[in-house]
């Protein structure tokens, strides 16, 4: 990879990773005129509550789960990118409870920009990646773009006991978090040449760790619901918990784990254009923040952690499960019934 050194990838890209996703808000009016028409009823999760990807029943036990993802460079090392969005995609398998089966890539690449042994260089960390989860990356299609763009996507299986959906939430539960929050923050740190080689790293490590572990917990009883934290940051995705679930929660921010000197980038104004998106899209759904609260709470996450809720009984059983793979997970607060009087997502 030495000769790809002069490449800064994160330069040819408006957005960054799971931040140049669309807002909440615009693309609940880009889907607002949906049409109905014709209804599986095979297809067991759709588009109706957000959830992570869709499942289609098999008749047999099992659930076909299917998924993509796909966004602009958050690194500027080209093998390094196509690691962290094939984890980023395969994701949603393990935030359905389910295995991936296997990946086909998408890729856009500006091919009178940039060379072909770069583009060569994001499709093998693609590759590394799918290798890493045990799956081909089987094909894919590709097309010139204007910017660079890599993802995969992704067919997985989940027995339909296991099955978990970001609608099933109950109030009780805990919510544990399963990776620190703060990506956004530093890919915009990394993009204003303010971000330590270190904290770069590091965030770089959680971006490239595989939610494998949704699979195991999904298994035991008392997990009720998964999803994962990518683009909408912690808020969006567990306000969508919430409304999918009909409840509420209370969140501990001083729980909330965090990477490294996250407050320090702050101090410095590295806040992606993504988390305003966010805040305008479901700040209304949330209890008054402080200005650094916001910034973490709206944090646009590329391969972020799950988000899973546990009956109380099951809690230590899930605590085993997460400490055996040495995750950074944290217990950040508890789902609550839903209370018109209050906001959708509080914190104490």
């Amino acid at each position: 990879m030495n000769n790809n050194a002069q490449v800064r990838l994160t330069e040819y890209s408006h957005g960054a990773g799971c931040g140049c996703k669309i807002s909440p808000k615009l693309l609940d009016e880009m889907l607002s005129g949906a049409r109905t028409d014709f209804i599986d009823a095979n297809l067991l999760v759709g588009n109706e509550s957000k959830d992570d990807a869709a499942v289609y029943d098999l008749g047999n036990g099992e659930a076909l789960i299917s998924t993509t993802d796909f966004f602009m460079p958050i690194v500027d090392d080209p093998f390094t990118f196509g690691r962290i969005a094939g984890c980023n995609a395969i994701s949603d398998v393990y935030a359905m409870g389910g295995e991936p089966l296997m990946a086909i890539a998408i890729f856009g690449w500006p091919i009178n920009i940039l060379p072909a042994h770069v583009a060569a260089e994001v499709i093998e960390g693609g590759r590394s990646i799918c290798a890493e989860a045990g799956i081909a990356l089987a094909g894919g299609h590709s097309i010139d773009s204007p910017e660079p763009i890599f993802g995969l996507s992704v067919s997985g299986r989940v027995n339909l006991k296991h099955l978990k959906k970001n609608s099933d939430a109950k109030a009780g539960d805990a919510i544990f978090i399963t990776k620190p929050l703060g990506v956004g923050i530093l890919s915009t740190a990394q993009k204003m040449k303010k971000v330590s080689a270190d904290d770069h790293h590091n965030a770089i490590v959680h971006m490239t760790q595989l939610n494998s572990v949704g699979g195991a917990i999904a298994k035991i009883k008392g997990v009720n619901a998964i999803t994962d934290v990518t683009g909408f940051g912690l808020g969006g995705h567990l306000v969508e918990v919430c409304l999918a679930s009909q409840v509420s929660a209370k969140l501990s921010f001083a729980a909330i784990p965090l990477l490294d000197n996250i407050g320090h980038y702050l101090d410095l104004g590295c806040i992606p254009g993504g988390s305003e998106r966010n805040f305008q899209s479901y700040g209304h759904q949330l209890d008054e923040l402080e200005k650094v609260q916001r910034a973490i709470i709206c944090d646009p996450q590329t391969s972020g952690g799950l988000l899973v809720t546990v009956s109380q009984s099951a809690k230590s059983e899930v605590r085993e499960v997460l400490e055996e793979q040495k995750l950074s997970f944290a217990e950040i607060g508890e789902i609550c019934p839903a209370d018109p009087q209050l906001k959708t997502v509080s914190f104490q």
